[in-house]
């Protein structure tokens, strides 16, 4: 190696020590170790839950910022679904079914899937109210459609947790304004009656 090369050599190696240095000392001298991605128990993955929000991930903090905060009551049902509501609950009882009403309910509770991809899709959607046998097996949902509800991305949501209802033979049972308490008890009064036999 001629001189001239050597030369060079040292020079850059100086440079290289020096932009070393400098990063060290702006670190205090210690290499700060790369974050590993959270690892989510593999039951949970298993199951295609969604995974908890990581922050605050521990209970602990959890509580911290639940105590900083203040909350304020809301209604389960707006008024007009508290309507159909009732209504389910008086056309059940009519017919001496021994079937409850529940509200608000999660599908992700009430629905399962071997394909966790599929879960994940419905599992935060929910129903404003679901009949459920005695021993809490699904039977039908009722979805009451308000005024501007077709809007935005809201038919397609509907259309994901129609069809996933549908495929765990779960009825669907759609309501809007137009509909009335005497709507709800005839789609109830279908769910118990035997099919008729096609005409010949």
């Amino acid at each position: 190696m001629s001189t001239e090369q050597l030369a060079q050599f040292l020079g850059l190696a100086a440079m290289v020590a020096f932009v070393v240095g400098v990063n060290l000392m702006r670190s205090g001298g210690r290499r700060r170790p790369r974050p590993h991605p959270r690892r989510w128990p593999t039951n949970v993955q298993s199951l295609g839950r969604s995974a908890p929000d990581p922050a605050p991930f521990d209970a602990a903090g959890q509580l911290r910022i639940v105590a900083g905060a203040d909350f304020e009551k809301r209604r389960l049902l707006s008024k007009a679904e508290a309507q159909f509501f009732a209504a389910a609950e008086k056309a059940i009882a009519e017919r001496g079914l021994t079937w409850r009403v529940m509200a608000q309910v999660c599908l992700g509770e009430v629905l399962s899937s071997p394909d966790p991809e599929a879960y994940r899709a419905i599992n935060s959607k929910r129903v404003d109210i679901l009949i459920v046998t005695r021993g809490g097996e699904p039977v039908a949902a009722i979805e009451y459609q308000g005024a501007g509800h077709y809007k935005g991305s809201a038919p397609m949501r509907d259309a994901v947790k129609k069809e996933a209802l549908r495929r765990a033979g779960v009825r669907y049972i759609e309501v809007t304004p137009e509909h009335g308490p005497e709507d709800v008890a005839r789609e109830i009064g279908r769910l118990v009656e035997p099919p008729r036999a096609a005409s010949a």
